[in-house]
């Protein structure tokens, strides 16, 4: 007996593989190189709290203090009288940056199906830059120090940081279509951790001729950056005479592959084999409406999911140096150098359980058994031995948890709601659905880290663990109907292959 189209296993990287040229390698490696610069100077911030709150506070409260400095100039130019009003000030900084940053998503969303991708995210990289410039290393060069300057600055710097993630989303879901989807969105947003370890590595080379020298060095980068992709990156097939997604329908096995995971499993197979983005470029779709694509099934539940998740990912991203220093005594450059694992344990978990999404053809599964070995990772996190190995060990494995998921919604799942039939074949979508999900995500993770800051102040460490428990079984919660539907469907379609056999 056949199989009906939609149970059919197809090989998820043949399709690919066939289709691969040498523009989409350039694409690939643009993009992620694009956004690993602009995680890498969010990085740079949370690498130097130490430093920063340091400067902020007088000498004679603060005994990492560089001692050469007049005291004249101490007094005269700090912030805070002591160093937890100076760490609680970093919380909100983290905060302001991320509810602009969230506010930026929605609007850049909707201005990248609009406009030229590359012109918007080429300026937002290069303005970025600027303002990461003028916080961190103008301001100490001319000793100017402001709370209300240093506010401004990173309301800035989130909405211009925005640009970025529904502008390389949107570029990279116009190369590569369902074909092997959460296997290359799995190894490409890895793009965030790699500028992770960037950032703390370059910070962590020069923090000791200053902090203003870190934010120097990932600024100039950054620029450089911005300018290469003005230049260089091709935002989709059509600019250099190759196929839309989905053109070529005289392959069979290329039209399942890029029918979309988010389609609904009851509409024929001929409804649902369309192209994902018309050929005819006179007659291009419009692009959808904000409320359309808030509409769409599934991104209301994963926005308010990743709202959650992308709290705790968050939260080690800005909080974990500071964490290593301030628990465990460890100083800031060796600090800095060991969150770097958190970011490696992200990078292979978000890959191989892309991997398995493909094979599955299936999301939230995969999705649901990673977060709840997640809750048991924190727990045995919060319970780490002061020894830098083990450390490690245990930081790695809830990353490979943690990021790992937060990696699949915000990539490979994001392009799957922006593709999916109601969109009828419009890519000027994805940017918009991109842009709703990860400015939720951005909002919980705002609020996130100012109670992070609350929480550590007033209680302890272990009590943010458990916050962070909290929020993760949040995640689960939400995606729970999603969950529940694509088991049964895994299991229809296995009793549907046991009547075939």
């Amino acid at each position: 007996m056949a199989l009906p189209g939609s149970l059919r296993r197809q090989p998820a990287n043949r399709g690919l593989v066939s289709h691969c040229t040498h523009h989409h390698i350039v694409v690939f490696l643009l993009t992620f190189f694009s956004y690993s610069l602009l995680h890498a100077s969010r990085k740079t911030f949370s690498n130097v709290k130490v430093s920063i709150s340091s400067q902020w506070t007088p000498s004679c409260l603060n005994s990492t203090a560089p001692e050469l400095r007049p005291y004249e100039l101490w007094n005269s130019s700090h912030l805070f009288p002591n160093e937890e009003e100076a760490t609680l000030f970093l919380g909100t900084l983290d905060t302001i940056f991320l509810f602009s940053y969230a506010v930026g998503l929605f609007v850049s969303g909707i201005v990248g199906d609009r406009l030229n991708l590359r012109w918007v995210l080429s300026f937002g990289m290069c303005s970025s830059a600027l303002v990461v410039f003028s916080f961190g290393t103008l301001t100490e060069w001319l000793h100017f120090y402001n709370k209300w300057f240093y506010c401004c600055l990173w309301v800035v710097n989130g909405l211009l940081q925005s640009t970025g993630w529904p502008c390389v989303v949107a570029v990279m879901g116009n190369w590569f279509g369902k074909a092997g989807r959460g296997f290359v969105f799995g190894l490409w947003s890895a793009c965030a951790s790699v500028g992770n370890i960037l950032g703390a590595f370059l910070a962590s080379c020069v923090l000791k001729y200053g902090y203003e020298c870190a934010f120097l060095v990932t600024a100039s980068v950054q620029f450089a950056g911005g300018v290469i992709v003005f230049f260089g990156l091709l935002t989709s097939p059509k600019e250099v005479g190759l196929p839309e997604l989905g053109a070529d329908e005289d392959v069979v096995v290329e039209e399942d592959a890029n029918r979309p995971l988010m389609g609904s499993d009851d509409a024929d197979d001929d409804d649902r084999n369309y192209s994902v983005q018309a050929t005819d470029t006179d007659n291009q779709p419009k692009a959808i409406g904000f409320f359309q694509a808030c509409c769409l099934p599934g991104v209301v539940l994963y926005s308010l999911a990743y709202a959650c998740l992308k709290l705790v990912n968050y939260s080690f991203f800005f909080w974990l140096p500071f964490y290593l220093s301030n628990n465990f005594g460890w100083k800031e450059a060796e600090a800095d150098q060991l969150s770097i694992w958190y970011d490696v344990g992200g990078i292979i978990g978000g890959t191989i359980q892309g991997l398995i999404s493909d094979v599955l053809q299936k999301r939230a599964p995969v999705l649901a058994i990673s977060l709840l070995f997640a809750v048991g990772s924190l727990f045995g996190y919060s319970r780490s031995p002061n020894s830098k190995p083990i450390n490690a060990v245990i930081m790695a494995i809830t990353g490979f948890f943690i990021g790992g998921p937060s990696n699949m919604i915000s990539s490979a799942i994001s392009a799957d709601l922006g593709r999916q039939d109601l969109v009828k074949g419009s890519s000027e979508a994805l940017a918009t659905v991109t842009g709703i999900v990860d400015g939720t995500g951005s909002i919980g993770a705002a609020v996130g880290q100012y109670l992070v800051s609350l929480i550590q102040e007033n209680l302890d460490w272990m009590w943010v663990f458990y916050f962070f428990i909290l929020m993760t079984s949040s995640t689960i919660l939400f995606i729970s109907p999603l969950i529940v539907r694509e088991i049964r469907l895994l299991l229809h379609e296995r009793r549907l292959r046991l009547l075939a056999e």
